[in-house]
């Protein structure tokens, strides 16, 4: 536990009170209407909206997790999230001009778009509650959980007096301010978040025990954790952390904030845009920073911890008040700020706070938008006025970061709950990608995916099939291909739906495309049917998007490889990665060019 000074406190407090001012400030605007509370009036410039993903997606339980997969599988088994970025640049090349052209209010509005009927209705709200509750308060309390052994550790808080306290201001600021307070407030917490984890970093880093960064780099607790790529001579490394996120993840499952397709909060962000364009830088400079830069601090706290608390032993040792049920290598990272001297450590703890606050206000913005126009709006009251929608946004806010600090308090450690969100979405992310482009895709396809992927996970993690068929040592399959049979018995599964039931009616494809325009040769039956004029390759900039994504992932992995080596020392890799990083750039300039030039 670390003693405060009036220093640290002063820092702390100002913040909280610069987050409430905001939220008070913008509280007048924001319950307008609807639009206002949840899109703050489709009228957010790119900048804003860029800075708000990042923040929103600099949560607490993010260096957690960071420093849990790098204490446990290096630095290279970072790939099982850093592979998302294929998925983030699709959105950014490919589906941010789709989602804006759509100008619905929820991604979930989506549903009854492209579909029709009573099953596109089931969808839409049962999609609301299974994604605006349900996966949303796990989230949450991912998020709180965090903050649990943030607070355990660093101020040997009760988690129950953590809750209270963390979840208390961003909970009223969330519920005053609306998607407005949201963004406003994240662009002052990118800056705070961003500046204590780097200052987090560099002061640990050389501590007396680490010995600086060149110490830390021959270190025997560090040395087998710092290659970027996995050992190419451990087999079960390559697959589990390569292959399979590569070959199969990125466009296969659905995890909030790297959905096939786009989805979730970063499609509010782009439905908040206002234009295409700005859709589009915004997702991309999230990417930049999301992938590239901003690991890196996380990462160099989580070796250095290596050094300074090799095992969870020497963790337990030092901080005896922690519980077995909360004991993990995940509290390494807070484990480590204890040690930031007064000043710095107000900082970090504002930092760490802002990142609560940011990832929390957005879930709660976007979970409440959804039970307010997907379920209250469309099951309840369909003519409810806009002051009742935003008066239901509100107690919608409350109620969910009720129900996900209560989870919070039953939940052990991040890395397993990423990893059962993982499985639990495995299978449904093909039909996120082709719903674009394939007019046969049908809400059946949805629903039949989204239950049997649900139905196989809660098996195999829940039930003693699990252990049966994928256990380590005694199972009939190797545990890492559990994943890939989800996956493959989801799509089996759908794509059997899909050719069983009838397609959407002619009336409706024909809708969708005239207003969305998606093109490409899976709409050809629909366009001949309904002597609509066919989209020449020139016109259909998919073809120019997917390169421009190719030449995104090449641009952003170098800068991320780049940037890791510059910090190793090894000044002959970073010097070519940054070349190639500036080349790649520079012909993903030409390619956005025709594609903004198609987008005007």
């Amino acid at each position: 536990m670390v003693s405060l000074s009036t220093f640290d406190y002063v820092l702390i407090i100002s913040f909280f009170i610069i987050t409430l001012f905001i939220g008070i400030w913008v509280s007048k605007k924001s319950g307008k209407n609807s639009s206002e509370f949840f899109l703050s009036g489709r009228n957010m410039p790119w900048w804003l909206l860029g800075l708000s993903m990042v923040a929103t997606t600099f949560s607490t339980d993010t260096p957690n997790l960071v420093t849990d997969i790098v204490r446990t599988n290096g630095v290279s088994g970072n790939w099982v999230w850093w592979v998302f970025l294929i998925t983030g640049l699709l959105t950014v090349f490919v589906y941010a001009k789709l989602w804006r052209k759509s100008n619905v209010s929820t991604d979930l509005e989506f549903y009854e778009l492209r579909y029709g009927g009573k099953p596109a209705k089931f969808l839409r709200k049962f999609r609301a509650l299974y994604l605006g509750v349900i996966f949303n308060v796990i989230t949450m309390s991912a998020v709180t959980l965090a903050a649990i052994k943030i607070g355990g550790i660093m101020l040997g808080l009760e988690p129950w007096k953590t809750v209270i306290s963390a979840g208390l201001i961003t909970v009223i600021f969330s519920a005053i301010g609306g998607f407005k307070g949201v963004v406003y407030t994240d662009f002052i917490l990118f800056f705070v978040a961003m500046g204590g984890a780097i200052g987090a970093a560099y002061y640990l880093v050389n501590l007396p025990e680490v010995g600086g960064i060149v110490s830390l780099m021959t270190n025997e607790n560090v040395v087998d954790k710092l290659s970027i790529l996995p050992d190419l001579n451990d087999k079960r490394a390559i697959i589990t952390l390569l292959i399979i996120p590569l070959a199969v993840q990125w466009w296969s499952s659905w995890y909030p904030g790297a959905e096939p397709g786009g989805g979730g909060y970063i499609a509010q962000r782009m439905l908040a845009a206002k234009n295409e364009n700005h859709a589009i830088g915004a997702t991309f400079f999230f990417n930049i920073m999301h992938y590239a830069l901003r690991p890196w601090p996380w990462i160099i706290v989580a070796l250095a911890s290596l050094v300074v608390f090799p095992d969870l032993a020497s963790i337990h040792e030092a901080f005896p008040n922690i519980t077995k049920d909360k004991l993990g290598h995940d509290l390494a990272y807070s484990a480590m700020l204890t040690k930031l001297p007064s000043g710095l450590l107000g900082v970090v703890l504002a930092s760490l706070v802002a990142a609560y606050m940011s990832t929390i206000s957005t879930q709660l913005n976007w979970g409440s938008s959804y039970i307010v126009y997907d379920f209250y709006k469309q099951q309840i009251n369909p003519n409810a006025s806009e002051k009742r929608l935003v008066a239901v946004g509100r107690i919608a806010t409350v109620i969910l970061m009720i129900f996900s600090a209560l989870l919070a308090l039953l939940l052990q450690n991040a890395l397993q709950l990423f990893e059962v969100l993982l499985v639990f979405g495995a299978g449904t992310g093909l039909i996120f990608i082709l719903r674009w482009f394939w007019w046969r895709i049908n809400a059946w396809s949805e629903i039949t995916a989204m239950f049997v992927s649900g139905i196989i996970s809660l098996v195999l993690k829940l039930t003693p099939a699990g252990i049966y068929f994928f256990d380590t040592e005694d199972g009939l399959f190797p545990d890492w291909s559990e994943f890939l049979v989800v996956v493959f018995l989801t799509t089996i599964a759908w794509l059997t739906a899909t050719y069983l039931t009838q397609p959407e009616s002619k009336e409706v494809l024909h809708n969708f495309y005239k207003k969305v325009q998606p093109g490409g040769p899976g709409w050809h039956h629909i366009i001949d049917q309904s002597k609509l004029e066919k989209n020449t390759l020139k016109d259909w900039n998919v073809p120019y998007g997917i390169i421009a994504m190719l030449l995104g992932c090449v641009l952003i992995y170098s800068l991320m490889f780049a940037t890791g080596y510059w910090i190793y020392g090894h000044i002959i890799y970073a010097l070519l990665l940054t070349k190639l990083a500036i080349v790649s750039g520079y012909l993903l300039l030409k390619i956005w060019g025709r594609i903004k030039t198609n987008v005007l």
